[in-house]
């Protein structure tokens, strides 16, 4: 028979400090505890999890003192869905932490020398900031502790609790087939509830079934609804099946409902998961697209494009790539993983050339659109493998890149890639990264040329332990001879 170990129990813990990845650190008896859903200047008793001779992970099980620090949450969903995990602290404080968390990356991971780093920047805009949400159907709605201990006490069976179908939200944390059902999301401006809630209720009114993740089946599944500051709206509504007449009467419905829709679609997925990139939406209305704008520039957003989720803040950040790439209209600028080519046509105005690689060919298509848009002929986008791409041959072709700007995932660049960049041996290299760890890594590996001369963070996502780095990198000087 298994026998399980007794749950370690610690009672009255001070909260010290701020780690990252949204935990805060205790100290017990010289072990360092991370610690889940708390600031610091909380007082808790918590229950380990992963425990290990020198540190340890926990959650709290009770409050008994809130820090000082500690604000109301603005949000009826919060500590529920999952989202805007730091709602409970005040902004300014969120950004020293934030701060706080690129220093530390840059300094134990990176281990190089390193500049004082600019103060971070932050956003003016800190709700309804998102110009893309993504919400969930579900035939089961997640019911949190209080309310169904509530629904209990009326008298209602816990079947028929778990079984309340029909609902829009976001998926529960740990349960891949129950959604918290929202009622008013901040990230995003209105008319998103609006929307959101109208497809439930005529969906219920008409007998239209929800998405169950178990079965799979249903007809609702998803709706991605992406707002431009240009004011333009596109809904793509993620089916499980294709009924025309349906499709038809959930169209005439919303439209006659929120007119401000400029394009609405529909993309049907019977697949297990909710990707969509390898499926093509139908336009029911509209021009399939929206166009949205960063300074003078404009960009076509189509369903299955990526664009920066915050277009206020983008604009800062590209500002601040475009500040450190130090372009004076005479370099070539290359531009990896360049996406849709929203970087290097933001920088496009202080480059002789501009080159753009990405591995994703339909990104490519929407980078040579874009460049088309904004009337740029000094653009070259190809998709492909740098590591492959940039060779002889391409450099003969298109020159030897001036200035480099390397926007990686969160998984940071490949060895391969930064031993490519360290061979190539730009004067100048601008990283951008939503993963300050990962971006330490690589400028470990990037040391043996590049010496990081710049730092800027830009906060993204307010209320979010997450958060974009800026760095400036140049070549090192070569060492003269000894004797010289």
């Amino acid at each position: 028979m298994r026998k399980f170990k007794k749950p370690v129990i610690l009672e009255d813990v001070l909260v010290e400090s701020y780690a990252a990845e949204g935990k805060s650190i205790a100290r017990v008896d010289g072990k360092v505890i991370f610690i889940e859903h708390t600031v610091p200047g909380d007082i808790v008793d918590i229950q380990l999890g992963k425990n290990k001779k020198d540190w340890a992970d926990a959650y709290p099980l009770q409050f008994k003192k809130y820090s000082a620090q500690r604000v109301t949450p603005f949000c009826s969903h919060f500590g529920v869905c999952g989202g805007c995990q730091w709602q409970m602290l005040p902004y300014q404080q969120q950004l020293v932490f934030k701060q706080q968390q690129v220093a530390d990356n840059l300094s134990r991971i990176g281990k190089v020398a390193l500049p004082e780093m600019l103060p971070i920047v932050g956003a003016e805009a800190t709700k309804e900031y998102r110009n893309k949400i993504e919400y969930t159907f579900a035939t089961r709605r997640f019911i949190p502790k209080d309310e169904f201990q509530q629904l209990r006490a009326e008298g209602k069976a816990e079947d028929e609790i778990n079984n309340m179908s029909g609902a829009a939200g976001f998926h529960a944390k740990g349960q891949f087939d129950k959604v918290v059902e929202i009622d008013t999301c901040h990230l995003q401006e209105e008319p998103t509830n609006f929307i959101r809630k109208a497809i439930v209720a005529f969906a219920k009114d008409n007998g239209y079934s929800f998405h169950n993740v178990k079965a799979h089946e249903g007809w609702l599944r998803n709706m991605v609804i992406r707002i431009a500051t240009t004011g333009e709206i596109m809904l793509n509504i993620v089916l499980g099946f294709e009924d025309k007449k349906m499709q038809t009467q959930l169209k005439d419905h919303l439209l006659g409902l929120f007119p401000q829709i400029t394009t609405l679609l529909v993309t049907i997925n019977r697949k297990f998961n909710d990707s969509i990139y390898d499926l093509e939406p139908e336009t029911l209305y509209g021009k399939g697209y929206i166009i949205e704008k960063l300074e003078d520039f404009q960009f076509k957003i189509s369903p299955k494009s990526f664009f920066q989720t915050n277009t206020k803040q983008a604009e800062k950040l590209y500002q601040i790539t475009r500040g450190f790439a130090e372009l004076d209209g005479t370099q070539t600028l290359y531009d990896l993983y360049c996406g849709t080519g929203s970087i290097g046509i933001f920088c496009s105005n202080k480059a002789k050339k501009i080159i753009g690689v990405e591995l994703i060919e339909d990104a490519i298509k929407d980078a040579h659109e874009n460049a088309a848009l904004n009337n740029i002929s000094h653009s070259f986008f190809t998709a492909g493998d740098v590591i492959n791409i940039c060779d002889d041959a391409f450099f003969d072709t298109h020159g030897r890149p001036d200035v480099i700007i390397t926007d990686p995932p969160r998984a940071g660049m490949h060895e391969k890639l930064v031993n490519k960049l360290l061979e190539i041996a730009a004067p100048t290299m601008v990283y951008v990264s939503c993963n300050p760890a990962t971006q330490a890594r690589d400028l470990a590996l990037l040391d043996a040329k590049y010496a990081v001369t710049k730092i800027q963070p830009v906060d993204m996502f307010p209320h979010t332990h997450h958060i974009e780095n800026v760095v400036q990198l140049k070549l090192k000087m070569p060492l003269a001879p000894e004797g010289v």
